[in-house]
């Protein structure tokens, strides 16, 4: 979590809101990197969560990430807990609850709908305080 915070600050230096997103080989090791760009590239789709998985499947050269973990500083949206889904993903680790577009058990459960054919396992809460202040504070910022 903390090497997602510190890719949440490289968002935040760049005017993005501080979301920050790690994806971890099966043995644990670091396989990819993203923060937000949303504000840097004008694409609506440029979450953390999605640019993570985009390297770690180029990185694994296939779109399944059977195995790996997603550890991220906020609750997915729905977009991005889709995305999970779809990558396979055996694990979903996040900081801040996201009471308002939270997709991850907040607001919506996505990742763990009975009716979808892929449910990862979701840890959520880690360094939440971190997480949550590091929003807080950007969004309090003038």
């Amino acid at each position: 979590m903390r090497h997602a915070l510190a890719e949440a600050e490289l968002a935040a230096a760049a005017g993005d809101v501080p979301v920050g997103a790690v994806v971890l080989s099966p043995d644990g090791t670091l396989l990819a990197v993203g923060h937000n760009e949303r504000e840097a590239t004008g694409d609506p789709t440029a979450h953390a969560e999605i640019l993570a998985l985009r390297r770690a499947a180029a990185a694994l050269g296939e779109w399944r990430l059977s195995g790996c973990t997603l550890v991220v500083t906020l609750e997915p949206c729905t977009m991005c807990a889709g995305a999970l889904v779809q990558s396979r993903v055996d694990r979903v680790v996040y900081g801040a609850r996201d009471e308002k577009a939270g997709a991850a058990g907040s607001l919506w459960d996505v990742v763990r709908d009975r009716r979808l054919n892929h449910r990862p396992e979701v840890i959520q809460g880690v360094l939440e305080p971190e997480c949550a202040e590091r929003l807080t504070a950007f969004f309090r910022t003038p």
